[in-house]
């Protein structure tokens, strides 16, 4: 997959493509209707796909205060697309001067000049350019003009309602990974460096491989969680995964010795010892939630629950 970080990248002649628009965060399942109707166009067509993005939430600079915490990364964003089937990426870096192209400007430098479309695939909800006025039926207006088709996708619907990411983003703060998962089409997983941490878990027989606080992906709530541990060693832009571990997985503050300023996550590698994975990047990935995070009245306690955790861990991964 070809990814693009500026229009002015993409050579000459690089089309036709069939482009889908969106933020694309998370990539779920709405976002893979579309992807997967691309893919099935550009094959009829002989053509590219191509998707559109931004490096960031377009709110972050409109509207600050209304952005939402993002589910994935740009990198990650990037890694999903690329397993979604699309040939080509290309982000935009959402600034003020982005913010302020015409809708016309946009579709035709990027569009027809850059991507060289044939056909062009949004949701409903799609607006674009200066003041939000690039809507889906201007688009279909300009294609007519421009020499590509527009189809706007439906919303993909689950329970009565629209699979989103903001349903997502709701479900993982409350702990229901289970259920994130069903809409992602995956399990949710955050990526990160593995770092020092205290140690304390070694000291209780648990060692746990400590995430980077500043991690790739929307952390879910306190607790502890069955999943799994992928292994992409040192290349920080490898995104090739090679080893895949078990793995019971603590979120939170750690309340029963309260010296943990900040929320870690930390997993704890079943059936593995001897693993070095200091400086490798992790990806860990949420399948259940056990429990919620609680404080134990003392180390043998909390050990008591800890052997509790592992076993039903064990029990999750193979339900």
């Amino acid at each position: 997959m070809i990814v693009f970080r500026d229009p002015m990248e993409i050579p000459e002649g690089f089309g036709p493509s069939v482009v889908a628009i969106g933020k694309f965060d998370g990539v779920h399942s709405g976002h893979r209707a579309v992807i997967d109707r691309a893919r099935v166009t550009a094959t009829d067509a002989g053509a590219r796909v191509v998707a559109v993005t931004f490096d960031r939430n377009p709110l972050s600079l409109l509207r600050p205060e209304r952005c939402p915490e993002a589910l994935v990364s740009v990198d990650q964003k990037i890694a999903l697309l690329r397993d979604a089937g699309v040939d080509a990426v290309l982000v935009l870096r959402f600034d003020e001067a982005l913010a302020a192209l015409a809708p016309e400007t946009f579709a035709e430098h990027i569009l027809v000049d850059a991507l060289g479309a044939v056909r062009v695939m949004v949701g409903a909800d799609f607006r674009f350019g200066r003041g939000g006025v690039g809507t889906p039926e201007f688009l279909v207006a300009f294609g007519q003009e421009h020499g590509f088709t527009v189809d706007v996708v439906g919303d993909v619907q689950g329970g009565g309602r629209r699979v989103s990411s903001t349903w997502v983003r709701e479900l993982l703060a409350a702990g229901q990974v289970e259920d994130a998962a069903r809409l992602l089409g995956r399990p949710h997983a955050v990526r990160a460096e593995v770092v020092h941490g205290l140690k304390r878990g070694r000291e209780l027989g648990y060692p746990t491989a400590n995430l980077a606080t500043e991690a790739e992906g929307f952390i879910p709530a306190d607790g502890v969680y069955a999943g799994w541990l992928v292994d992409e060693g040192t290349d920080a832009g490898g995104y090739a995964p090679a080893t895949r571990y078990a793995a019971a997985i603590s979120v939170g503050t750690n309340p029963t010795f309260d010296d943990v300023p900040v929320r870690q996550v930390e997993a704890y590698v079943l059936d593995e010892t001897g693993l070095d994975l200091y400086g490798h990047i992790v990806q860990v990935q949420f399948t259940a939630r056990v429990r919620g995070m609680v404080r134990f009245d003392g180390v043998e306690a909390l050990i008591a629950q800890m052997d509790a955790d592992v076993t039903a861990v064990r029990s999750a991964l193979q339900s």
